[in-house]
């Protein structure tokens, strides 16, 4: 029975341990509840020994006095400092006094590290984002900078925005290189949570079915499509809420559209990036300028696109629009039905709930006119000067995009073109015939002077530079920097002007770049960033996009101004857009080229006062 006994009450104390150590674990809530209960029970067996060891102080004091005076002293040891009394109740206020120093410590202790840790929790990012209504990013590279930049212009004038980001990368460090890349944000409130889109539980921290809109950023890596298709496939499977948020993406490599498409669903909006920037190249280095437009259309400093109703408008011809506006450019219509129509015939009857689309600096400004801006008559051109001109373009450089570059440009060039490949080692593909264009090969090392004088760029009426894939993105930069400047020297001595084209990867580096004069930089991460946010912000732009960067439908063309008016004449852009009304034609703008340098103006005022030069372009939605 004895060991029986002892055996008993082992059981009981490893039982008890247990549980202690078991509400231990709990963290700092259980810790100071244990130091409550302490604190309670020092001062309450003090209160009953000065009750039993010093009646006279009990009977002159009283019971309640004696807990709150041992209370006080628990809290507060300065509190003693003023006691009066028998030895036994100095002493045992003397205990009390020690056992509130321990446990106020202890306390202090306490919430010294809960405090630590809850705040190292915080700096991990690993806490769950609560309400409604922000955008979610989900992955990083730097064009996080250029949406997060972007997204603070567009909600500039709303009352409180927030965008949450969530990557694979410490809190601190993300929210470090956004203040430093982009600086203040405005009204836009910025929430980094560290974690992996690759992981479904991670992606729960953002609160997907709060947001507004999700966005997957493409990492930087050669397989970067492959992280892109799978975060779309998480997306895709999980359970959602009702209204389900809008996913938009970009693949870099156009052969993965078809699995990104099956991996997202319906619900997603897909961007080929690829495609996009060998178009950017391809026209850009036919129509200068064209980079500086399509930047002003996607950014949200200047122009953008915007859908209104107009119910004024009901009944009356898309050409008949052109002018109604004192203050927008119409470039098309959404049908009630969502079908959208770019530039469509002028003749085309603008229905009850049809959208009109216009380009104009906010949406508030956009206004219709009393009556239409009388146009010059006089100065409208009726017959176009003849376009079709063989092209002979310089090709330096060569990367993944090369083969798409070249069959573009064989699609669009008139007859008699050539391209000459200037790269240190020639391409496998040149072996391939074209239809149309001509395609030449010259060993160059793009950095050196000497051999690319020995290319006679002279020549050449236009020249491309493509960056270097085989070395990290700011040395490609750095090297096209290096062939800017002696393709612009050799400019110099030669006195022939040549137009220049060059791919840069770093919009920063474009910047540094400006000194080339270089008539057109294609930063593809940059449009393509600025895409993503247009579609983040407005997801019924994808079909308005869509159209405007399918060669099948209606582009954005640069073309002579001398094709729609005559060099040099008085007129208004009212009579500007009479002129490519006239030839099924939208204006939208010009592009000035002289001596104070290139203007590009989007959505000038119908009634300005201007004269283009023989350099000068009118920017038009043009089928061809």
């Amino acid at each position: 029975m004895y060991l029986g006994g002892n055996e008993g009450m082992k059981q009981l104390r490893l039982r008890l341990r247990a549980w202690f150590d078991a509400t231990m674990d709990r963290g700092t809530p259980a810790l100071i509840g244990w130091l409550g209960l302490a604190s309670l029970a020092l001062i309450g067996i003090i209160t009953l020994l000065v009750v039993v060891a010093s009646p006279d102080e009990a009977d002159d004091l009283g019971w309640r006095e004696i807990l709150w005076m041992s209370l006080l002293r628990t809290l507060d040891p300065g509190t003693m400092g003023g006691d009066q009394g028998g030895f036994v109740f100095l002493g045992l206020m003397l205990l009390v006094t020690l056992g509130g120093i321990l446990v106020v410590s202890s306390l202090i202790g306490v919430l010294t590290t809960g405090l630590n840790g809850r705040i190292e929790e915080l700096r991990k990012g690993r806490s769950p984002v609560l309400g409604k209504g922000h955008a979610v990013i989900l992955g990083w590279s730097d064009q996080v900078f250029i949406v997060v930049s972007e997204l603070a212009k567009a909600n500039a004038g709303h009352a409180r925005s927030t965008v949450v980001i969530l990557a694979d990368m410490d809190k601190v460090a993300m929210e470090d290189q956004i203040r430093a890349r982009v600086g203040d944000t405005g009204r836009l409130r910025v929430i980094c949570r560290s974690g992996s889109p690759l992981k479904p539980n991670d992606i729960e921290l953002v609160n997907p079915d709060g947001a507004r809109s999700i966005m997957v950023i493409s990492p930087a890596a050669t397989d970067a499509d492959i992280d892109v298709i799978k975060v779309l496939l998480l997306l895709k499977h999980r359970p959602w809420s009702e209204p389900r948020p809008h996913v938009v993406a970009a693949m870099q490599d156009t052969e993965n559209m078809p699995a990104a498409r099956l991996a997202a669903g319906e619900h997603a909006l897909l961007v080929d990036a690829d495609d996009i920037a060998v178009r950017l190249v391809v026209q850009s280095h036919r129509m200068q300028g064209l980079a500086t437009v399509c930047t002003d259309l996607l950014d949200f400093s200047g122009n953008e696109i915007y859908m209104r109703a107009e119910p004024k408008l009901v009944g009356v011809s898309y050409g008949a629009a052109l002018d109604a506006y004192e203050r927008g450019c119409p470039i098309g219509l959404r049908r009630v039905d969502g079908k959208v129509l770019i530039n469509p015939p002028m003749d085309t009857v603008i229905a009850e709930g049809d959208e009109i689309l216009v380009i104009a600096e906010d949406d508030l400004l956009i206004s219709l006119g009393h009556r239409p801006v009388p146009m010059h008559e006089d100065a409208i051109v009726t017959e176009p000067v003849p376009l079709a001109m063989p092209d002979k373009t310089l090709l330096i450089g060569w990367n993944s995009r090369g083969d798409k570059i070249l069959d573009l440009l064989d699609r669009l060039v008139p007859a008699g073109s050539s391209v000459d490949i200037a790269s240190e080692t020639e391409p496998e593909s040149l072996a391939r015939g074209r239809e149309v264009l001509t395609v030449g090969y010259r060993r160059c090392e793009p950095t050196s002077r000497r051999a690319l004088e020995e290319l006679d760029p002279g020549s050449y009426r236009h020249i491309v530079v493509l960056t270097d894939e085989s070395v990290t993105p700011d040395r490609a930069d750095d090297r096209s920097l290096v062939t800017l400047l002696h393709l612009r020297d050799i400019e110099v001595a030669l006195g022939d002007p040549y137009s220049i084209v060059t791919e840069m990867n770093d919009d920063a580096n474009r910047a540094i770049a400006q000194v080339t004069a270089a008539d057109d930089f294609i930063v593809s991460s940059k449009m393509i960033s600025l895409l993503l946010t247009q579609l983040a912000e407005n997801r019924h732009l994808h079909s308005v996009f869509a159209e405007l960067f399918d060669p099948q439908g209606s582009e954005i063309y640069l073309k002579p101004a001398l094709s729609y008016v005559r060099p040099g004449a008085e007129l208004n852009f009212a009579t500007v857009v009479a002129s490519a009304r006239r030839r099924n034609e939208t204006a939208v703008g010009y592009y000035r080229r002289g001596n104070g340098g290139e203007r590009v103006v989007l959505n000038p005022p119908k009634a300005e006062r201007l004269s283009l030069g023989k350099d000068d372009s009118v920017i038009v939605i043009a089928g061809d």
